[in-house]
Formats: C-alpha cells, structure tokens, sequence
C-alpha cells in the first residue's frame, strides 16, 4: 500500500472556465482526410461541399407522362383538342426532346386514329424539373465545420459527389485498471456510443499500463476511465504526469471533481472519474469540447429555453451538473451532486448551475440540453 504523501492529491479546483479555455488555446483541429461519402455520415466537414455543375444538365420528366410543346397546347379546350403528332412518351427522371417543354400526364391523352389529343392547355414547365433546380455551379450544399447528416449523403451521391474532406478524430477509450468492473464498462461503452455519435471514432485500448495507453500512437486523443482519487491504486494523474502534462487535476464541477485534463504526445488527454455520474458530467462538460474543437466543429449543441419548476440549491465555486425531467410548464430538477443511475435513466436533459450562483428560484428560465 503506497504511503499517504505518495498519493495523488488535489491542491486545488481548476475552474472549468480555465479548463475550457485552455482547450480552445492548445487542442487545434486535426488533420483532414478524404473519406468516401458513405463512410462520413457524421464526421466534420474540413472544406465547403459545392456543385461543380448545374443539375441537371438538361430538362428531366418530374411524373410518367406525354412530353409536349406548350405552346402547342396553348388553345386546347373541351371542345377543341390540341392535336399532338407524334407525341412521346417520358418515365419520371428521363430527360425531355429538344422542343419540349412540358409534361402531361398519361391519362390526360385521348387517342384517335394513331393522333394524340389534349383537352386542356399544359403551362410550359409543367411537371418538368428544369436545368440548375437541383443545384446550381457554384452552390454550397454543406459548409465547413457543420457535421455529415444521412440526407446530406443521398443529395451529394445524387449530385454525383464521391467524396467530401473531414475530420473524425479518433479517441483512444481505456480503462485505467483491468479486470471485471461493471461500472468502468458502463462508462466506457456509453463513450464510445456518445463519442460516434458526436463526431469521433472511438477506438478500444489493448490491456497495457496507464502510460503505454496515455502515451500510445495512431489516435488524436485519449480518454481514460477511472484511478483519478486519492485511493491506494488510483495511479491515473501520476501516469499521465510522468508521460506528459497534467494541465489540472481537480476541476470545480459537481458531479466529477476529481476529473484531471493534459496532454501526452502532443495529444489532449481526458481522465475521466470512475463513477458513472461524474463520467457523464465531466464529458458534457470537458469532453465534447474537446471533441469539438478536434474535429474543427462550428455547430452548437443543441439546446432549448425552458423554465425551472422548482428551487435548485448550488454551491458557489462549482459549476453544477442537474439532471431535470419535462413537465407540462417547464423542467423540474431531478437530481444533483450526486446523479442516481435510475436517475440518468429518467431524465430528459441537463442543465448547469454557473459557479457564481447559489442556485436559481422556481420560474428561473435555463437552457436545457440532451442527454447523448
């Protein structure tokens, strides 16, 4: 048992305006990559998405039907049918003869003696998707820093974009001590959805030392899980210590003071509390900054104005993580300090309590955010 001077200690709480301040100074966005459409369902755009063509290139048939000249059918009328001599016969996606100008449905033709007739005038453009609608030269789909959505990959395949320039970063997820621990394994596959989810590419630790998995190449960040306490074997902050920089150990953050944050190989590096609660605090709070700033992202969380139903007790230095449920008049807090498991289970989202206040007052407007 290592002795009590030995171990890890807090001297102090960092504010986490400090911690995230020096994440947007020293954690720059990592390289860029090709990536083939497909596969970036999620990752960051590194440069604009933009038509390099007009689309389509010619009229296309919006509906299965009768291409025509409208101007031929401009006197058409109940009792004095547009001839139509050699009508042609379009499928929805098909493109129009030179000439055409419009599209009638098939059943709106009458026949008689190989002749086709029209009843009624047909505008010119009618059910025609003309030249440039889908996307003019030049356009901008999709602009750098805003994320790959699923449709964005079906309007870029269709415009016959193959691949778009990203950033995903990759985001070692380790577990400071081997062994069974449902906890530290609850953590860490919440991590790695919340980490996909968000732009990342987790990736799993091979067993090894804390410092061949803090000091490990081929990723772009590391996130380790637990040993950050003044406990015998919390061995977590001196690991990164002895293979990098531990920017702080302690933040002021309720749940998850005793998170740490660094950097080893140049990379940052995140450790995270072994409790389930403060895990989740610490990366609302810390991580998805920066993951954010990683992968050089300009959207903002998302968020939504609501009002507090209910009194919440804050501690002054702390900023605080409360976990709140959807009522009919607002949000009604749930849980703080301590975050209940059934508890994260039941809640629709989160708040924070900034470190300058004692708490707010029933009726207080606050921003409520998603849980991943």
């Amino acid at each position: 048992m290592s002795r009590l001077e030995h171990r890890q200690r807090i001297a102090r709480l960092t504010p986490l305006e400090d911690v995230t301040a020096w994440i947007q100074e020293n954690v720059q966005p990592i390289a860029p990559r090709d990536m083939a459409v497909a596969a970036a369902v999620g990752a960051t755009l590194a440069q604009d998405i933009a038509v390099a063509d007009p689309h389509p290139v010619a009229p296309l048939a919006l509906i299965d039907g009768w291409a025509v000249s409208a101007e031929a059918t401009a006197d058409a009328g109940a009792y004095t049918p547009a001839v139509l001599r050699a009508p042609f016969e379009v499928a929805a996606g098909e493109a129009l003869r030179g000439g055409d100008d419009a599209v009638t449905p098939l059943e709106s033709v009458t026949w008689r003696n190989d002749q086709g007739e029209v009843h009624a005038p047909v505008a010119q453009g009618e059910s025609v998707l003309m030249p440039g609608i889908d996307g003019c030269a030049g356009e901008v789909l999709r602009y750098a820093g805003h994320r790959v959505r699923a449709v964005d990959v079906a309007v870029i395949h269709a415009l016959g974009i193959a691949s778009v320039r990203v950033r995903r970063p990759r985001m070692r997820v380790a577990r400071a001590r081997q062994g069974r621990d449902v906890i530290a394994d609850a953590i860490a596959n919440w991590l790695a959805c919340t980490i996909a989810s968000d732009g990342g590419e987790p990736l799993s630790a091979a067993p090894g030392t804390a410092e061949g998995i803090v000091a490990g190449g081929d990723v772009d960040a590391v996130v380790m899980i637990g040993g950050t306490g003044a406990g015998a074997k919390d061995d977590t902050v001196h690991a990164l210590a002895r293979t990098g920089v531990v920017q702080a150990h302690g933040i002021a953050v309720s749940p998850g003071e005793t998170a740490a944050f660094g950097k080893a190989n140049s990379r940052p590096v995140l450790v995270l509390p072994g409790r389930l609660d403060a895990a989740v605090a610490i990366w609302l709070l810390i991580g998805r900054a920066m993951l954010t700033r990683l992968r050089g992202g300009t959207e903002s969380a998302p968020s939504r104005k609501s009002t507090l139903i209910g009194k919440v007790a804050s501690t002054v230095g702390l900023s605080e993580v409360i976990l709140v449920r959807q009522v009919a008049d607002g949000v009604e807090p749930l849980a703080s300090k301590y975050l209940p498991l059934a508890t994260l289970a039941q809640a629709d989202g989160w708040i924070v309590i900034p470190p300058a206040s004692e708490g707010l007052p029933p009726g207080a407007p606050v921003i409520v955010r998603p849980l991943p």
